[in-house]
């Protein structure tokens, strides 16, 4: 069977997913919030050039612990690194073919157009949003304009000290259903865990955006 995959992005209550310069500052943390979990879920991810920087500012290029970095990019030069492949080709090509193949799913990590036009493709398999409780009232969409695609609710939580809303669609016709939302921690088990401090991650980058 076809692996999923699953466009899984922090996204304001008005539907931008970065602010107009491409901030993230505004996504808020939540403890219940299992990283660890959610990226266990993937070996593979997928994304544009803009997301792909985030990455590479953090030093390197742009490797992630446990996941295959895919990158479209028409001004990037083709190129691989450990861990890493940029393309310049069709990305619907290379994710049909990456969907294809054996593994766990393929997370889609950014942005609103690669979204749109794999989404035009018929290749993503859910949306799956963690919607935070700010307005941001300009910045970039979580999807560019064009054709409507009904969803189809498959869960979703609540996360009260944040006010953070989790929800998982599938998208019909595509590989389903959406996942349940796995990675929120039960009560009693975050209580055990304390705060991390530190330098950002490239991981840390992810938690911070959810992802862009």
């Amino acid at each position: 069977m076809s692996r999923r995959l699953r466009y899984h992005v922090a996204v304001s209550l008005d539907g931008f997913i970065a602010g107009p310069n491409g901030e993230y500052d505004w996504i808020v943390a939540d403890p219940s919030i299992d990283f660890a979990a959610l990226f266990k879920e993937f070996d593979t991810a997928v994304m544009g050039r803009k997301t792909y920087e985030l990455l590479t500012a953090q030093g390197g290029h742009g490797a992630m612990p446990g996941l295959e970095v895919v990158v479209f990019s028409r001004t990037l030069p083709a190129a691989t690194y450990p861990g890493v492949r940029i393309f310049n080709d069709d990305p619907s090509k290379i994710v049909a073919a990456l969907k294809a193949k054996p593994g766990r799913d393929i997370w889609l990590f950014g942005g609103g157009i690669l979204f749109r036009s794999l989404l035009d493709a018929g290749l993503v398999d859910t949306v799956e949003v963690a919607v935070i409780p700010v307005l941001l009232g300009a910045g970039v969409p979580l999807l560019p304009p064009g054709a409507t695609t009904k969803l189809v609710l498959a869960d979703q939580k609540t996360l009260p000290a944040s006010g953070i809303v989790a929800l998982s669609y599938s998208v019909p016709g595509g590989v389903g259903p959406a996942p349940s939302i796995r990675y929120v921690k039960a009560a009693r088990i975050r209580a055990k865990k304390g705060k991390r401090t530190g330098k950002l991650s490239r991981r840390a980058v992810a938690k911070k955006r959810f992802t862009k």
